[in-house]
């Protein structure tokens, strides 16, 4: 059974009186099995941000259906709906999104605080992900005192530690360097193989989109194609790249 499922989805902006519209995703469908790890490539206004703001629920489909562990969440009351969020997605943000006044330790375990969960079982589990992130050592400093890189390996933690059935990642390595970047995709690598978490990520980056099992590239807000990892990420880089190329726009656009 998929864990995340799109049916005929189309979103338009615009129109019905307000002008110009704009179709940004056209009849779009996929289909994400637990424990995949998926990354959503395209071109500049091809329709993946919107895509991956559909599937958080932060926007609205225009018609067709977007199923998560079989539940259609656009059907749900406002209340029914974030209750809903917080415990099926957790979310990695380009800018992190951390919060200053809170150490490392505070700001991973916040969601866990907020449902109350007692102090032994959130013990336990930020000293499983901490450890897999390679960050126990930080958990003590203020969010300004740690590096980038390790900024965004807390807000993994943080998105990871209540075990959401999806991860959505937005852009996770722009902002960081290219140490930054490889060290926090091998750590979603790692997440991904241990514990068979299941991530869908947009980016640009072909370095990034590489440590992915699956691709999926759209243009205009369309299905373009799809690429399967057969066997090296190098040998994998280089056919994403390839693909690029194949969506137009030039090289420099698309990348």
């Amino acid at each position: 059974m998929s864990v995340l499922e799109t049916k005929n989805l189309s979103k338009i902006y615009g129109g019905k009186g307000k002008g110009i519209s704009v179709k940004a995703l056209e009849d779009f469908n996929m289909s994400i099995k637990s424990g995949e790890f998926v990354g959503v490539m395209g071109p500049s206004g091809s329709g993946k941000t919107t895509l991956l703001n559909i599937l958080a629920t932060i926007d609205s489909p225009s018609s067709g259906e977007v199923l998560i562990n079989g539940q259609n969440p656009y059907r749900l009351k406002e209340d029914d709906l974030a209750i809903f969020r917080r415990n099926n997605l957790g979310f990695i943000f380009q800018d992190f999104n951390l919060l200053d006044t809170l150490s490392v330790k505070e700001n991973i375990i916040l969601p866990l605080v907020l449902e109350e969960m007692n102090r032994k079982k959130i013990e336990e589990k930020l000293d499983s992900i901490a450890s897999v992130l390679n960050i126990k050592e930080i958990l003590n400093k203020r969010t300004y005192e740690i590096s980038g890189g390790q900024q965004q390996r807390t807000a993994c933690a943080r998105a990871l530690i209540n075990d959401p059935a999806i991860i959505l990642a937005d852009e996770p390595t722009g902002n960081l360097d290219s140490k930054a970047s490889f060290d926090l995709m091998s750590s979603l690598g790692k997440i991904n193989r241990e514990k068979n978490g299941t991530i869908v990520m947009v980016t640009h980056d072909a370095f990034a989109a590489s440590f992915c099992n699956r691709i999926i590239m759209i243009k205009d807000g369309k299905f373009f194609t799809e690429l399967v990892k057969k066997s090296n990420r190098q040998a994998f880089f280089n056919e994403i790249l390839d693909a690029l190329s194949l969506l137009g726009g030039g090289y420099n656009e698309v990348i």
